[in-house]
């Protein structure tokens, strides 16, 4: 199985390894998604279940996201919502830890992992990752000072001597004083980070013109800080309403769409699409797709689309639903991060397809490639595949398989005739749309019979072939392969299609030899 990585930006964001049917197997964060997916492919680990995970994936999704920081929560995010199963189990409480602030005079900081823990103060969570969880939990600790001892005694702690530790212990702060950095730490954990900023700004102001600088000081860092910090909230924000981020580019007379969903201030999902460019391209797809699925409390879009579309959305929901568009603040940098991920999800395919129809001496690059496969076992149940992928992309809706009437099944040459027949001459009478490259699995020979075939019918489509073990990409005509290394982004592209087609095959045997033996 060949995993094409040369599409996988160097950003950090969330990755996604799925199955053959689509199912999310594991999903992982990474400050370079590229060398983080990668390294799962270059050699065999002394973890049987990472092999195994390995062996299992058909697809990688990414979605990228402006830090780690941001990674980190939507991998949170993600994890909880599709429970991958070579992830953490979410049913098994252990996986779920809280930070818990106690409800002391000076209240004490740590992790509880039991939602009794509520009773005796108030907890924030949970988090499925233990990094998230401890990286908010030491940021906490290091910038309010709020101890973390289990039982206050009045000799002083090594983090006070650190000066870590506001050290009520010893009387080092009063009460009230304790109680205010506990309300900012409480503030910042509900994700109320611009209030807490207003209210250290305010106080900040106020120390200036008492001039106790040296505690100003202290509040400006903890602003800082804390503004650094605020950027998780792009992928995870407090909020009660579900929001849909739609972004969209436009090339040549091809629309491509991204969809985010945003559940509840957490970004869980994206869909991708791609259709032709009309005048009202936004208003036909907006009342197409919600015309099927529930529209969110707010639709964030880079444009407002025409009049009547918010009523619309607002009698099949029930309820008002309001439209957006952000000039700055979160929602822009949603809309912001939107627009990356399309970039990363079509134009980094389309290069590979750029590539692709140069290495070929095509005059336009094959937007739309067909490949087809062979399978039997031992010259028996001979069965073909038809795989499409689109923009560089599996259109799966338009796989199709065949099963094999010649009287020779064993025979591949005749089987790949046969099939090229029969897809061909069906798209002919049906006036149906041809594709712009045509890949057959196999070397010299299925080429030659596959061009045969498009040569009867009178049909001038691009045709190539490419033969397992070195990969070497051939054409009708000419008995030495194509000097296109197997390692370029071409030739990889040509091996995951193929990949694609053979695993579809394969697929498709199985199940026909199973029904045999029930038979």
């Amino acid at each position: 199985m060949t995993i094409d990585l040369t599409s996988i930006p160097e950003d950090p964001g969330c990755y996604q390894f799925k199955d053959e049917t689509g199912t999310i197997l594991y999903v992982g964060k990474a400050r370079n998604l590229k060398k983080r997916v990668s390294s799962y492919f270059q050699k065999k680990s002394n973890n049987p279940r990472l092999d195994i995970l390995v062996s299992r994936i058909r697809d990688i999704d990414v979605i990228v996201t402006s830090s780690e920081v941001e990674a980190l929560i939507l991998e949170n995010n993600l994890i909880k919502k599709h429970q991958p199963r070579f992830n953490i189990n979410l049913k098994d409480a252990k996986s779920y830890a809280f930070i818990h602030i106690s409800n002391d005079p000076f209240p004490r900081i740590g992790i509880a992992r039991d939602r009794k823990d509520k009773k005796n103060g108030t907890l924030y969570g949970p988090f499925v990752s233990a990094a998230e969880r401890d990286q908010i939990l030491r940021f906490v600790k290091q910038t309010f000072h709020l101890r973390t001892c289990k039982k206050m005694t009045k000799r002083a702690c090594l983090r006070s001597h650190l000066g870590t530790c506001a050290a009520p212990c010893i009387g080092k702060i009063s009460e009230p004083e304790y109680q205010y950095l506990v309300k900012s730490a409480d503030y910042l954990l509900k994700g109320k980070n611009q209030d807490l900023i207003t209210d250290l700004k305010k106080e900040m102001t106020r120390l200036a013109e008492h001039e106790e600088y040296e505690k100003a000081l202290i509040i400006r860092d903890r602003i800082a800080a804390i503004e650094h910090l605020s950027q998780r909230q792009y992928v995870q924000r407090q909020t009660r309403s579900d929001e849909h981020v739609i972004n969209y580019l436009v090339s040549g007379e091809t629309v491509y769409l991204i969809l985010f969903h945003v559940e509840r201030g957490s970004l869980t999902s994206k869909e991708e699409f791609v259709f032709p460019e009309t005048e009202e391209f936004l208003d036909e797809f907006i009342l197409q797709y919600y015309s099927t699925n529930k529209p969110p409390n707010e639709l964030i879009l880079p444009s407002l689309p025409g009049s009547g579309i918010s009523e619309y959305l607002t009698h099949i929901r029930g309820t008002h639903v309001t439209l957006t568009v952000p000039k700055q603040g979160e929602k822009k940098h949603l809309l912001d991060l939107a627009s990356k991920n399309l970039e990363v999800s079509f134009f980094t395919g389309r290069i590979r397809l750029a590539e692709l129809g140069e290495a070929l001496h095509m005059k336009t690059p094959p937007d739309v490639i067909e490949c087809f496969d062979i399978s039997h076992l031992g010259g028996t149940g001979t069965v073909a595949s038809m795989v499409l992928f689109r923009d560089g992309k599996p259109d799966k809706k338009n796989y199709r398989r065949y099963k094999i009437k010649t009287e020779k099944p064993s025979d591949d040459y005749a089987a790949i005739a046969e099939v090229v027949r029969r897809r061909y001459s069906r798209l002919l009478r049906e006036n149906g749309p041809m594709p712009d490259l045509i890949v057959i699995d196999g070397g010299p020979g299925q080429v030659k019979s596959a061009h045969t075939v498009l040569q009867e019918l009178h049909l001038s489509i691009p045709i190539i072939s490419i033969a397992k073990r070195e990969e070497e990409i051939y054409i009708p005509g000419r008995n030495t392969p194509l000097s296109i290394q197997k390692k370029s982004p071409a030739s990889l592209l040509i091996q995951e299609i193929r990949d694609e087609a053979h695993r579809f095959a394969i697929t498709y045997q199985k199940k026909l030899r199973q029904q045999s033996m029930k038979e």
